[in-house]
This record gives structure tokens, sequence and C-alpha cells, in this order.
């Protein structure tokens, strides 16, 4: 299934908007409605849409429980599959190519005031360079009509982008905007191998669709999803430029860097295209780079005792917070998840292990775990001097961190009883 035919429920907004900060102030107005806006006024012809991807609106555009979704992913992990390659003449992305190449001539947002000019916060990077592909999310700051700035933090992206600059040379890529949701969910995981991740998005897509995910060619060789909305083509070159001011994840204004230069040497699109508008730091931000992350954390808890259950914290941001639920059977279950858990998902500085009674999605009955059942001198690990988030502003300036953990389950070896509660 294409982007497009998961906006089924999206309200339609035909008055005029800007893209200049206008889908921003709209999505507070009504808000963060499911909205597609069909008449940009600087883009006429093209379309945007915001708040698609959600946490519900997500599993319900991919037909899968909310309960359900960190085992779907994490089957999809364990049994990735390939994408099938069609001609680019039966490949959707290719009903028009835009002549000359002008890249401010598309939908793409000024949301936040405080952001540095027009980013593009929901395309993936699919990169190839010997042998190894690549697919995974980096804002992108519209620079000029074919060049991008891209925010590059130390993964595989970068490793590629720093190899390839040793030898003077650069990495071909594709920018991909508006591609099936899978296949977001798929760039949105972090793996510590170099695993292609388009063949996770592969396997969610047949169990989920019971289709193959179709990629096609690009003009420099580089696969990309046959019917994603926007697919643009190029280099990350050698050149480094101003990236930043930005607001992220977290809500707060990142810092200006030196970053990579893309070179945009070609642009296609669907027919009326709807470009994917992600608003950085609210709700479909969170959802798309912290869902990802809860089966890897799910599973590397699995390694030290049963884990039930993962949920990144809206006031976490998503991303730097967790709650999980264990099945406890031995006294050192909780401190042994603690430590798991902050394994599995490196950026994350603050988790709280409950029991199987408590609903980890309400934050009112996890803290009156935590008051319950936690003891602070006995029940808190804290880690010092730990690679945290670049997102963290309270990160030393050495971009390190502390991290700490909370065991609020029940108390081992009492009576029970009298913890329960009643209400």
């Amino acid at each position: 299934m294409a982007f497009r035919d998961h906006l089924g429920a999206a309200q339609i907004e035909s008055a005029p908007v800007s893209i200049i900060h206008g889908m921003w102030e709209h999505s507070r107005a009504s808000k963060h409605a499911l909205t597609v806006f069909d008449n940009l006024i600087e883009t006429p012809g093209q379309r945007a849409a915001v708040n698609i991807l959600t946490r519900d609106r997500l599993c319900q555009a991919i037909g899968i429980s909310p309960e359900a979704y960190i085992d779907t992913l994490g089957w999809a992990m364990q049994n990735p599959s390939e994408p099938i390659i069609v001609d680019a003449s039966e490949a959707e992305c290719f009903e028009n190519i835009q002549e000359p190449v002008d890249i401010t001539a598309l939908p793409i947002p000024h949301h936040w005031p405080q952001d540095r000019g027009r980013y593009s916060s929901a395309s993936v990077i699919i990169a190839e360079d010997n042998g190894i592909r690549n697919m995974s999310f980096h804002r992108q700051f519209v620079r000029d009509s074919n060049h991008l700035v891209v925010r590059l933090v130390p993964r595989h992206l970068r490793t590629m982008t720093m190899n390839a600059r040793a030898s003077g040379g650069e990495v071909n890529i594709v920018v991909v905007n508006a591609p099936d949701p899978v296949v977001l969910l798929a760039a949105a995981m972090s793996f510590d191998d170099n695993i292609d991740e388009l063949t996770i998005a592969a396997a969610l897509h047949e169990k989920l669709y019971g289709k193959p995910l179709r990629l096609t060619r690009m003009p420099n060789g580089v696969l990309a999803p046959a019917d994603a909305e926007y697919v643009l083509w190029g280099r990350i070159t050698g050149e480094n430029d101003d990236e930043g001011p930005y607001v992220d994840i977290t809500g707060t204004v990142d810092d200006v860097r030196q970053e990579p230069v893309i070179e945009i040497d070609g642009v296609a699109h669907r027919n009326h295209p709807i470009f994917h508008a992600l608003i950085p730091g609210e709700a479909e931000h969170k959802t798309l780079m912290g869902l990802p992350r809860a089966p890897t954390i799910k599973a590397a808890i699995n390694e030290v005792c049963e884990c039930l259950d993962v949920h990144m914290t809206e006031g976490g941001c998503g991303w730097l917070a967790a709650v999980v639920k264990i099945r406890r059977v031995n006294e050192d279950d909780p401190k042994k998840a603690i430590m798991a858990a902050l394994a599995g998902h490196r950026s994350m500085k603050m988790v709280t292990i409950v029991d199987e009674d408590i609903d980890i999605s309400d934050p009112v009955r996890v803290e009156w775990a935590k008051v319950t059942r936690w003891q602070p001198d006995t029940d808190t690990i804290i880690l010092s001097h730990q690679k945290g988030s670049s997102l963290d502003p309270s990160r030393d300036s050495d971009g390190l961190t502390s991290k700490v953990g909370f065991d609020a389950t029940l108390p081992w070896g009492v009576d029970h009883e009298g913890f329960k509660s009643v209400q």
C-alpha cells in the first residue's frame, strides 16, 4: 500500500495555506488533527499531510493493534525478506520528472519559527556504498535549488560518508519522502550491524499487506520504493555547511553544526503528489523515533528475564525514557532488566521497571507503582559518564550524560497482599 492509501481518515484543508509556518499553525489550532493540505500557496498542484503516524493512527493504518506492534516489529527483525525490483516504467514515483531541478519548488515546510529555514524531517535517505545499503532518517535543510545540508549523527550513514571522503569519493543516495509507513518504521530502526533496513520493510510489507515491497532503480543506481510520493537522487559531497538551529524531538532548539552537503541531481514525484510534512517535536515525530526502539529494548531484556511490554513515554519525548513491564521470577530480575534496557537503546537516560499488574501506558499508574513499591536508596541504579543522546540539552560538554533506572516492582520475599491496589 502506498502512503496516500493510508490517508482515508484525513481532514482535507482546501483553504490556502503557506508552507512557511502555515501547516504548523493549522496543526496547533486543530489539536494536531490528521490533515491533508490541498491548496498550498507556494506549490500549486502539490499537497502535504501532517500528523498521520501518531501511535494509534499508525497501528490502525497498517492493520495491527497497539498491543501487537512490538512483537510485529520484532518478528520482522528476525525474518528479513527481499524486496522485488520493478522497471521504472512500472514505478509510480516516476510519473513526473522535474526539469530543471529545483527542490525549493517542492512543499518542504518551514514549521517552527526557530528553525533555520525549510526542513524535510520525514524523508529517509537510502545509501549504497561498497555493497552495503543503509536506510535511515536524517533531517535535511534546504540550502538552495539543488543542495540540502543533512544532519548526520554518528551512525552507519556518517561512517559511510567519512569512509568515502577519506578516499576523495562521494556517497550515492536517494532522498525518499512519503513511502509506505512500514518503510518509515524500518528506517527508524537502529542496529549495531549493517543490516539492510529495506529487508525489514519488505518483511513487514508481506506480513501486513500480503504483497512484496516494490523497489525501482534511480538514475544513480540506488534503489527506492516504487510508489513513494517523492524521490530525489544525488550525492553526499565532500562539502560541509551550517545546519541548524532546529526544533528537535525534545521541543528544544538543537545546535548549529557543520554538516555534510547533499547535491541533488534529479527529482521525481507522483501525479498530484502528497508531501509528508512531519512537525518536529510533536506526536508523529515521537512515534516514528520511539516505536521502533521498543522491540530492540524488549529483545535485550528478554536475554536476561521475561519482558512483557515496553512503552516509550510521552514525557520522555518518545526517545529518552521508557517504562518496562516484566514477569519477575528472580530477585535480581529488575536490576538486570534496567541494565539490559539501557544497553538496548543507548540514547535512553531513564527506565522504570514495573510488574504485570501495572498499565505502562498510564503515567498515573506508573507513578503509583513508584511511590508504593520503590525505595530510592535500594531500588535505584545511577550510571555516570555514559554515552547518551545528542538531543538531550542537559548533556555534558563532552557529550556524556548520566542515566537512571528505577525498580518499581513489588518487594522481594515479603507478603505482597498489602501492595495490591484495590482501586
